[in-house]
């Protein structure tokens, strides 16, 4: 039976949390039914220390998720359609979290073609490959989930450990940054068919 992520799991670096992250469950409810899908593409951003950070100038009311406590949602709104889901990880008070780039659907894959306003029989790595994509086909918005606790256990988002464990874990510069470019800190599941582009 999976268990669920506590919030000890998100007190290392974001780069050692990504890592860890990989097969992983992300599991939301939405009134009585269960989406989930599993880690397979991640991203981890350093806080005051990494430019291509949303922390990096300082904590905000935009961005004060990120500077803790660890292990809360931190939804973000991008090119004016799309959604982004992050993780705050470190002790509380240091910013750092990573970025759900990439999800293999497990769970509720014809709710989550229809919240992408896709066929029932679309191809699954239609549905969350890509951080809009999972958060449109999890129907995640920054009003609803902005600071939600994602360790709680009547959170209706949540990561849970189910004991899966990637065979391989590579690791590459970041995608969609214009600095910071060259820090290798996107991690994927080698050769999952669901990672991004």
């Amino acid at each position: 039976m999976a268990r669920l992520l506590p919030r000890s799991f998100y007190l290392d670096s974001p780069d050692v949390v990504a890592r860890r992250l990989l097969g992983k469950l992300i599991t939301r409810r939405i009134d009585n039914q269960k989406l989930s899908g599993r880690i397979v593409e991640i991203e981890a951003y350093l806080g005051l220390d990494d430019p291509a950070a949303h922390s990096y100038n300082g904590k905000t009311a935009r961005n004060a998720v990120l500077f803790g406590p660890p292990g809360f949602a931190y939804v973000y709104f991008i090119y004016g359609m799309y959604y982004c889901l992050n993780v705050s990880c470190q002790p509380d008070g240091h910013a750092g979290g990573v970025l759900i780039r990439a999800l293999e659907p497990v769970e509720g894959l014809e709710t989550m073609a229809r919240l992408r306003h896709l066929p029932a029989s679309a191809k699954p790595q239609l549905l969350t490959s890509g951080p809009g994509r999972l958060c449109q086909a999890l129907d995640i918005t920054r009003a609803a989930h902005n600071g939600l606790d994602v360790t709680s256990r009547t959170s209706p988002l949540q990561i849970l450990d189910d004991g899966f464990e990637p065979d391989l874990i590579r690791s590459s510069p970041r995608i969609g940054i214009r600095k910071a470019v060259e820090h290798p800190l996107r991690f994927v599941i080698e050769g999952n068919a669901f990672v991004s582009g």
